[in-house]
């Protein structure tokens, strides 16, 4: 019976022959805590099989969601912040903008491209939250601002998917300037009778929810998302009352009017395409 015995005890491989799993393969859900395996997490659009949590993703991740065969001409993509204020918290402006480049590899928190949904020409212009809080910032309001020059001259249909802290406190009003900015570019927009779909991620907070994310043709957002102005804490704090129940919820807004439908993030390309679509027609 010695075949269930162990003829050698501990382990033997040596260090130089074992193999780790390489970082990114392996994720856990932030709702329910089981394991999601890269692989499984694209398959399904980064949204959890088990609890249907969508996962917080980025431009690259949306970009190939919702562009044909993830084709794309990436827009503007030279843009990079300056430090008009010569600002320092723990560390300065300019280091923090360095080092947010040389993590993320982006060059500020939104990415803009053109490309097509399901044939018919969109741009989408998509928020960061890796970078510095998706905060918005003077880049973040130029990059829009351009977009809508570029969709009004193209006649192209604009996206917009906020993921954002809010405003960019490191450039004070600057950054508080891009909501007026953005907000009169969105008008030019509607002028020239061309759809804006705004998306709202999670989390969408702050200036940009005040300002862009909320002025859309159509605003839609992702189940569950957190979507606000101030943080619950503050409000709790200022009004002195405790909050409903899923307060900040993409479902407490929609619920409250000031959205027009929630999508999962699996059906969203085909119910994007049809909303160009009924608008092109």
């Amino acid at each position: 019976m010695a075949w269930f015995k162990r003829d050698k005890k501990g382990i033997i491989t040596s260090t130089q022959d074992k193999k780790e799993a390489p970082d990114g393969i392996w994720n856990k859900c932030p709702q329910c805590k089981k394991p999601l395996h890269y692989a499984e997490q694209v398959e399904n659009n980064y949204v959890c099989h088990y609890c249907n949590f969508h996962l917080r993703i980025g431009s690259a991740e949306y970009f190939s969601l919702l562009f044909d065969n993830n084709e794309y001409t990436e827009l503007f993509g030279n843009l990079m912040s300056a430090d008009p204020l010569s600002f320092v918290d723990t560390k300065k402006y300019t280091e923090r903008i360095i080092d947010s480049i040389a993590k993320t590899g982006l060059k500020d928190a939104i990415r803009a491209a053109h490309g097509k949904i399901k044939g018919q020409d969109i741009v989408i212009a998509c928020m960061d939250f890796n970078f510095i809080g998706g905060s918005m910032g003077s880049v973040v309001g130029e990059k829009i601002a351009r977009s809508i020059d570029y969709c009004i001259e193209k006649k192209v249909p604009f996206l917009l998917i906020s993921k954002s802290g809010g405003a960019r406190m490191m450039e004070a009003a600057f950054s508080l300037m891009q909501m007026a900015k953005t907000a009169a570019k969105l008008a030019l927009l509607s002028r020239a009778k061309i759809p804006y779909i705004s998306l709202l991620t999670d989390p969408t907070t702050g200036g940009v929810t005040a300002s862009y994310a909320m002025l859309g043709d159509i605003n839609i957002a992702e189940p569950e998302a957190l979507i606000g102005f101030a943080g619950p804490r503050v409000i709790k704090e200022t009004i002195k009352k405790d909050l409903p129940k899923g307060f900040q919820t993409s479902e407490f807004v929609l619920e409250h009017g000031f959205l027009d439908f929630i999508v999962d993030r699996r059906e969203m390309k085909n119910r994007i395409a049809s909303f160009i679509s009924l608008m092109n027609n």
